[in-house]
């Protein structure tokens, strides 16, 4: 089953326009989920709206939305709030192109799949694709996505695009203000060399299908325990690390450690090296 859309509207580039089509790019469908219940019945539980002077419980339809203003509420209905429309709405005009390597990572938030929504746009869409892989260079947009506007940026992935929305500026933490009161430290050389020979040592390639949730696992080795009848297991605490004394005695070992850790994982994949037989006249000789 295709997943639904999460937004249908137009990409323009210029005076091209094609239509196209958000797909989240997570989901959230395998992970452990629980429903609230009533402990005595055990009978799922429903949220409802109370007056919070009254205490009397909303019936359905008596709930508006409402914008407070110096202590008044201004009643909103949902309909005029679906009315309201402007260009980003239904269309995502490239206006400007950027290296997405200038974009800081702390302004990147949710990614979604870019795909052209008909047969019509396919060409078109293929076109904005190629063309932005050619240059390298990746497209800056706004779109409203859930009730809100949003600054995008989108780029070729594939036979598609991802967009990733992006944050405003006003709500990002910049790093001053919490890296600012860190001292600057100078370095022994000596150390540092040490710590990039461990980083060489644990080079790897980017392989997120060797990512496991050990906390989904433990959830689960719970859910198990308890369908069963058994008693939940036992929390084990985790150690916890203790301060470094000697930092340069501490990259030593964590360097002798993992060459240790490498050599016998090295040691179970290779086949244990056939003796070779002596040559003649070697016992002899050894004799001798």
């Amino acid at each position: 089953m295709a997943p639904r859309p999460a937004w249908k509207g137009y990409l323009k580039l210029s005076l091209v326009t094609c239509a196209v089509e958000l797909t989240n790019v997570v989901t959230h469908t395998e992970k452990v989920s629980f429903r609230v219940l009533n402990r005595k019945t055990g009978n799922t539980v429903k949220r409802i709206y109370v007056d919070s002077e009254t205490g009397k419980p909303l019936d359905d339809g008596d709930e508006i939305k409402g914008y407070e203003d110096d202590g008044d509420f201004i009643h909103i209905e949902e309909d005029e709030i679906e009315a309201v429309q402007i260009e980003s709405s239904h269309t995502m005009a490239l206006d400007g192109f950027v290296d997405k390597a200038s974009i800081q990572q702390i302004y990147l938030d949710t990614p979604y799949y870019v795909a052209p929504a008909d047969k019509v746009s396919e060409e078109a869409f293929a076109v904005i694709r190629d063309a932005m892989a050619g240059k390298k260079m990746a497209g800056l947009a706004r779109i409203v996505l859930y009730s809100r506007e949003r600054p995008v940026v989108i780029e070729p992935l594939g036979k598609g695009m991802v967009l990733t929305t992006l944050r405003y500026d006003n709500t990002v933490r910049q790093p001053d203000t919490v890296f600012g009161d860190i001292k600057a430290v100078k370095t022994d050389q000596e150390m540092t060399d040490l710590a990039e020979l461990i980083i060489d040592k644990k080079k790897a390639t980017f392989d997120p299908s060797k990512f496991d949730d050990k906390y989904e696992d433990a959830l689960l080795e719970l859910i198990r325990a308890k369908k069963a009848g058994r008693k939940a297991p036992k929390a084990k605490a985790a150690p916890k690390p203790s301060n470094v004394v000697n930092l340069f005695d501490a990259l030593k070992k964590s360097l002798s450690a993992d060459a240790g850790s490498a050599k016998a994982a090295s040691s179970k994949t290779k086949p244990a090296a056939k003796r070779a037989k002596p040559k003649a006249g070697a016992s002899n000789r050894k004799s001798a």
